[in-house]
């Protein structure tokens, strides 16, 4: 077995070693980051919805820092809304402040009815710059 690569962002390791599971793992030359939520340093969720998307954005740019990326290297995207006709538009309101430029990444939504206590996740995958693909983190 090829053991994983896993990529830690800087001062959060204790809260996935709490929920057993990795943040992100490179293979392959693509970085796979786990659901971000607006979750606070605790793991507790942020209650404002605004907050909580903003929350879980810069724990996403926290993570591709570390593999040596950012959101321009993100190709692909899936969002997770829970009540999405009710918070569809506040999340997009937010949105443009992390999204960058065109062209965008590819996007996939999801409405589901729970969050382990959040309204919003994000899960992303991200191509590597050639000099972070190899670099080991964690």
């Amino acid at each position: 077995m090829t053991r994983r690569d896993v990529v830690f962002p800087p001062a959060r390791q204790a809260l996935y070693a709490r929920n057993r599971y990795s943040p992100a793992i490179r293979a392959n030359g693509f970085l796979f980051v786990s659901g971000q939520v607006g979750s606070r340093e605790d793991g507790s969720p942020e209650p404002e919805l605004k907050a909580q998307v903003r929350l879980a954005f810069e724990n996403l740019n926290a993570i591709l820092a570390a593999a040596g990326c950012s959101f321009d290297d993100v190709i692909d995207v899936t969002v997770f809304l829970v009540d999405p006709e009710s918070t569809f538009d506040t999340v997009w309101q937010v949105l443009p402040g992390y999204w960058g430029e065109a062209p965008y990444p590819t996007l996939t939504g999801i409405g589901v009815t729970w969050l382990y206590g959040f309204q919003f996740e994000i899960k992303v995958i991200a191509k590597l710059p050639e000099a972070a693909e190899h670099r080991s983190v964690g």
